[in-house]
């Protein structure tokens, strides 16, 4: 089922052990205030609405990016964000479920 599901939405697992080994860098999208109500190890704390201002600090790096926030709604805006400037990034979704995932 699970197949299907990827195959119908086009995704494919992301292995976030192996991005973050290869130096793939984790931007939290949340506001300063919940970034410093917990975060993960390492991650760099851009709030959305602060992140257009950041994409030639980032494209410099050049570095894959995996973004969080919450839920996965912000972050996914920044994906879209980032992608569109030609970064290669990955949605992450809530940083809670990612730090258990690496």
């Amino acid at each position: 089922m699970l197949g299907f599901l990827q195959k119908l939405f086009g995704g494919t697992p992301v292995d976030y052990k192996e991005l973050i080994s290869k130096g793939a860098i984790i931007i939290d999208v949340r506001s300063q205030a919940e970034f410093k109500s917990g975060h993960i190890n390492g991650s760099k704390n851009y709030p959305l609405d602060s992140l257009r201002g950041k994409i030639n600090d980032l494209k410099k790096l050049n570095k894959p990016v995996i973004t969080v926030c919450l839920s996965g709604g912000r972050s996914g805006m920044a994906k879209n964000i980032l992608k569109a400037s030609g970064i290669e990034v990955y949605n992450g979704g809530p940083w809670t479920r990612l730090r258990s995932k690496i």
